[in-house]
């Protein structure tokens, strides 16, 4: 089995879960001529718009830059380290915002807890649609605040690469032994401190 197939790095589950959370993983090998259709873009941020927020702020805000374009250019130069080396054969790079201050110069303490639940939907639903995502912290916010004229009440809290899953064997020697390790979870005892 290739890496190519989606089956072959699905999650070993203590109890049973649904099709996208098992199958979700987060390559590094993206095909470089596959496109995302429109629509499924938007189906993937509609899933994000639905997330639960504190008060319903829905403090969570997206730049999609698609590849080929100017926006996908500024977002993959302001990746640092290894994400530089394998981010430009996927499909999208969606930058990730919390609106940490509200219109009213009200700090919103729980935006980033938010834009996390956000995120995670986007995730799902993508999986959902045969896409595949790998979250990014490796950047530099000061270009991408700048260049897409963000205010100070936006925070870059990371970038998910999205699209179709391409070929290990493309990959620099280094990344290709990080896609083909073991998936690892810690045991769930480990992570439930107190469960009456």
């Amino acid at each position: 089995m290739t890496l190519t197939e989606p089956t072959s790095r699905r999650a070993a589950t203590d109890a049973p879960l649904i099709t996208p959370l098992v199958e979700r993983w987060s390559p590094r090998a993206y095909d470089p001529a596959a496109e995302v259709h429109p629509d499924v873009i938007r189906t993937i941020l509609e899933a994000a718009r639905w997330a639960p927020s504190a008060n319903n702020a829905q403090p969570w805000r997206f730049i999609v830059a698609r590849r080929r374009t100017p926006a996908f250019a500024t977002v993959h130069d302001a990746l640092s380290g290894w994400n530089r080396a394998w981010a430009d054969s996927a499909a999208l790079l969606i930058v990730n915002l919390a609106e940490v201050v509200d219109p009213d110069g009200r700090a919103r303490p729980w935006a980033r807890y938010d834009l996390g639940q956000a995120v995670a939907h986007l995730t799902v639903q993508a999986q959902h649609e045969g896409l595949h995502t790998h979250q990014m912290g490796g950047f530099d916010a000061a270009p991408i605040s700048e260049a897409f004229g963000l205010d100070t009440s936006l925070d870059v809290v990371s970038i998910t690469a999205i699209g179709v899953l391409g070929d290990a064997a493309a990959l620099p020697a280094t990344l290709r032994e990080r896609e083909s390790a073991p998936r690892l979870r810690k045991p769930l005892q480990e992570l439930v401190l107190v469960a009456e």
